[in-house]
């Protein structure tokens, strides 16, 4: 249990990962009717990019820092975005949110967040960060677990982020089984699930396994700052979503070739398909 996220906070991966989480929970609030939020993984829910951690490798600077002071953002961005400004009154970038604190400021007061952490020390600050907000449950609990332990959920709806730190060699096999759990306990379910892009062979297993997990349909969507074979980088991430509300597809369609241009770095580019078609 080494990963501390902090050092990696607002980075091109957590600017694709929460806007296109911005987008899940837009368009399931389109209807009355309410859902849970579930994160496996979640971190602390806020980060300080002025603190030790972030400031130490800067990666912000290359993520979201290029959104903050572009001027050409598409109206799709304005939830995501807002919130960050929200977080930051004084027009200055310094506080970024971790998805806890995305989906506790964008759900609605009917929907439920469910948030679960590992990492000891991790799991007392986002309880810390998360209180006041009675919508809010936080669990200290193996991350693999929450599938079976919180679905189905009464609400009927659920959106759920698989967001591991890919430290341990078996985790995109744990992903992939994590998302057929959800998809037995809870058919709807709208399960993303983040993962980098590295290892091309690794990922081709990935793909695999994901297309053998029972989903209705499951959406690949890729966003590379670098060229997909440049060795030794986090070249892109992607996310692996199951059960796509309707409207995603057509809204990232706008989005990634903006975010492609505004967050490459040697090159930038993306991809979509579907890994399931419906």
């Amino acid at each position: 249990m080494n990963y501390r996220h902090a050092y990696h906070a607002g980075n091109h991966a957590d600017v694709f990962k929460h806007l296109v989480l911005s987008r899940l929970i837009a368009l399931m609030s389109r209807k009355e009717q309410p859902f849970a939020y579930l994160d496996t993984h979640a971190g602390i829910g806020l980060y300080d990019l002025r603190g030790d951690q972030a400031s130490r490798t800067g990666e912000f600077l290359e993520g979201i820092a290029r959104l903050w002071q572009a001027d050409d953002l598409p109206a799709l961005t304005a939830d995501y975005m807002g919130l960050v400004r929200d977080m930051n009154p004084d027009g200055e970038l310094r506080y970024y949110p971790g998805s806890p604190e995305v989906a506790r400021r964008l759900t609605r007061a009917q929907d439920r967040v469910q948030l679960n952490e590992k990492h000891p020390q991790d799991g007392l600050l986002l309880k810390d960060n998360m209180k006041g907000d009675r919508r809010v449950a936080v669990h200290l609990g193996e991350g693999w677990h929450v599938p079976r332990a919180l679905l189905p959920v009464p609400e009927k709806r659920a959106i759920m982020l698989i967001d591991p730190p890919f430290e341990q060699l078996d985790e995109m096999q744990r992903c992939a089984k994590a998302l057929k759990e959800a998809v037995g306990r809870m058919r709807q379910t709208v399960a993303a699930i983040w993962y980098p892009v590295k290892d091309q062979r690794a990922l081709k297993r990935f793909y695999q396994d994901l297309a053998g997990s029972g989903a209705p349909k499951l959406l690949r969507v890729e966003l590379l700052v670098h060229p997909v074979d440049t060795p030794n980088s986090l070249n892109g991430s992607g996310l692996a979503i199951a059960n796509p509300p309707w409207g995603l597809e057509e809204e990232l369609l706008e989005l990634l070739p903006w975010l492609a241009e505004k967050l490459g770095q040697s090159k930038g580019s993306w991809q979509m398909d579907w890994l399931i078609a419906e």
